[in-house]
């Protein structure tokens, strides 16, 4: 059995990445593993910036947003050479797998260790739910619920100044932060990769809810890198009965004490990696599907298509 295991978090930090760690640590204490955190993801492992985890290191994390082992991207891990060294600073300190917490780019330099000889367990941990693998992510539900709270509040101001609130949400090339929170928050227009932006479109559309339907407000839910959204805003106001702001929420949608729900993901995950690992098992991610915790090859859950969003996406057409 695996006798010593690593723990690192790599790429964009999420709320429950912490809770993650601590469920990874304390199962694995409990099963007589011993654990080692990687500090500053893969550039850390590289470099020999690895300690031991105690149950105490890992007390009152839970609760905590971010990651207590830091994070940093290293593009130059894909070469084998740089691989190779990290492979070795494990080896020193006698660690034969490793549990590694991020997105996609992580999944891939944790199938190459395991490819070296590293066994290693990914756990989603990104704010966008872009693993297509898993039904939700770690630090989706905190992410969802810091936006809501924040295009709330919005509303209170665009309803008493005839406004139109263009709220830029994170999400890279996957809209669902924008799609559900376009949907708990009931938006009158939400614009992600799957919808396409047509802007002659979406100014028509905000006439008619002004002219037409004689809206006081209107919030429109838009994912980052479609368009300048300030420059959005300007046409929205010459263009248009409302008087357009652009906000972009950045990275506050990162922090924050996470959710319940993925502080229960979160250790749920850690445990199911943890056990595989005590199997000898490795090059699999964990996911949640129905509800439950599964394991599925990194190398398939790498290529598998993304789930259509069609169904809500006309759910929020129906509601609007």
């Amino acid at each position: 059995m695996v006798k010593r295991i690593g723990v690192l978090t790599s790429g964009g930090d999420a709320p429950g990445m912490n809770a993650a760690i601590r469920a990874v640590t304390r199962v694995a204490l409990n099963s007589g593993i011993e654990v080692f955190g990687i500090y500053d993801g893969y550039k850390g492992m590289v470099e020999g910036y690895i300690e031991p985890l105690t149950k105490a290191s890992v007390g009152e994390i839970i609760d905590r947003g971010g990651t207590i082992l830091g994070s940093a991207r290293l593009p130059e891990f894909k070469d084998v050479e740089v691989r190779s060294k990290a492979v070795t600073q494990l080896k020193k300190r006698g660690i034969e797998a490793v549990v590694v917490i991020g997105g996609d780019g992580s999944y891939r330099g944790a199938l190459a260790l395991t490819e070296m000889g590293i066994n290693c367990i990914g756990l989603p941990g990104t704010i966008d739910n872009d693993i297509v693998c898993t039904d939700y992510t770690i630090g989706f539900d905190t992410a969802l619920t810091t936006i809501v709270e924040a295009i709330d509040k919005l509303r209170d101001t665009s309803n008493s100044h005839h406004r139109c609130s263009i709220v830029e949400v994170m999400g890279n090339r996957c809209g669902d932060l924008a799609l559900w929170s376009g949907i708990a928050c009931g938006a009158e227009i939400v614009i992600t990769s799957d919808t396409g932006f047509e802007e002659s479109e979406v100014l028509e559309r905000l006439r008619d809810l002004d002219l037409i339907k004689k809206k006081r407000h209107a919030i429109v839910v838009i994912s980052e890198k479609i368009t300048d959204v300030h420059q959005f805003a300007k046409k929205v106001s010459l263009n248009t009965g409302f008087s357009g702001r652009a906000t972009i929420l950045g990275h506050v949608q990162r922090g924050g004490a996470p959710t319940p729900s993925d502080r229960i993901l979160a250790s749920r995950m850690g445990e199911k990696a943890v056990d595989l690992l005590m199997q000898g098992i490795g090059g699999q991610c964990i996911s949640i599907r129905e509800n439950q915790i599964v394991s599925v090859p990194i190398q398939e859950a790498l290529v598998m298509p993304r789930t259509s969003r069609k169904p809500l996406q006309n759910l929020f057409e129906r509601l609007v």
